[in-house]
């Protein structure tokens, strides 16, 4: 697997796009009030409006559930099961450092 996307989080989405556009030049894809994804940062990615976290770094696979139990067999703690977003499916995790992920696949 490798990263394919990155997400970030902001109590006040309009000031953080707002503040990327400005300082970056970076150009966003309007999917609404609730998110914000990335169109020319250099990488993929996206800003959802929510709590202040930790961006999370997503990785792409095809067959979502045997990365998940590779995952869990690695070690990892299993934070959100397999769920439906539009675009695709993914799960989140904590490695056993305590960085929280993410991986997805298309279907």
């Amino acid at each position: 697997m490798k990263i394919d996307y990155i997400e970030f989080s902001s109590p006040e989405l309009a000031a953080t796009k707002d503040f990327f556009a400005q300082a970056f030049g970076w150009t966003f894809n309007d999917y609404g009030p609730e998110y914000q994804e990335l169109a020319d940062a250099g990488v993929s990615g996206g800003i959802a409006s929510g709590p202040l976290a930790p961006p999370l770094v997503i990785l792409k696979t095809d067959d979502l559930e045997a990365a998940l139990e590779k995952i869990r067999a690695a070690g990892a703690e299993i934070t959100k099961t397999i769920f439906d977003f539009p675009g695709g499916r993914r799960f989140e995790f904590r490695e056993p450092g305590g960085t929280e992920m993410a991986v997805w696949s298309e279907r």
